[in-house]
């Protein structure tokens, strides 16, 4: 069972087949198609499939009552690699005010200390320079270039960037735990 989680301006919360419509309308965007694709003429049921992958966890994020995108995890549990996973989008007019940024904080901060994990991944395009700043203000940094990484939209292959942040190197500040029943508890991430 899925957590509710709150940010400082967003909400993470399980996200359903009621919001397959508002899903699918961000992801149809110019700007969120370019980078995740899928089948135009069936984009809701690209964001459908998105909620049936095994392993792993879609939350739709709420801003102001509305949702603006979604943001996903998934784990590796072999326990000599276990890490975790994160994938977001958002919805465009949303860009440029901080609500990935709290997305993304908020979700590695449960993946750190509700789930355990030491050890978060995030893969933007390497020419993704708005969402490669947003991950680095939360603590990510590159690892490396992984080449031809993804076909795009124009059937060339482009670079990704492989980023991973530590629980040790979560910034300090961002160590306090805004969730729905101990709001305002500071904790500390495992080593």
């Amino acid at each position: 069972m899925q957590t509710t989680l709150h940010g400082a301006s967003v909400t993470l919360r399980p996200a359903t087949a009621a919001d397959i419509p508002a899903l699918a309308a961000i992801r149809s965007t110019p700007e969120v198609y370019e980078r995740w694709h899928g089948d135009r003429d069936r984009m809701a049921a690209s964001v459908a499939e998105d909620f049936a992958e095994p392993d792993t966890e879609v939350f739709a994020i709420e801003h102001e009552g509305r949702v603006v995108g979604a943001i996903q995890w998934g784990a590796e549990e072999e326990p000599d690699y276990r890490h975790a996973n994160i994938d977001i989008y958002l919805d465009p007019a949303c860009h440029g005010r901080g609500l990935g940024t709290d997305a993304v904080r908020t979700l590695a901060l449960h993946l750190i200390t509700a789930h355990g994990h030491h050890r978060l991944i995030i893969d933007p395009a390497a020419d993704n320079t708005a969402a490669i700043r947003c991950y680095t203000k939360v603590g990510f940094r590159p690892v490396g270039i992984m080449r031809d990484y993804e076909r795009g939209l124009d059937g060339t292959w482009h670079d990704g960037l492989m980023m991973d942040l530590l629980a040790r190197d979560l910034p300090v500040e961002d160590r306090t735990w805004r969730g729905p029943s101990d709001p305002g508890r500071s904790v500390t991430p495992p080593a």
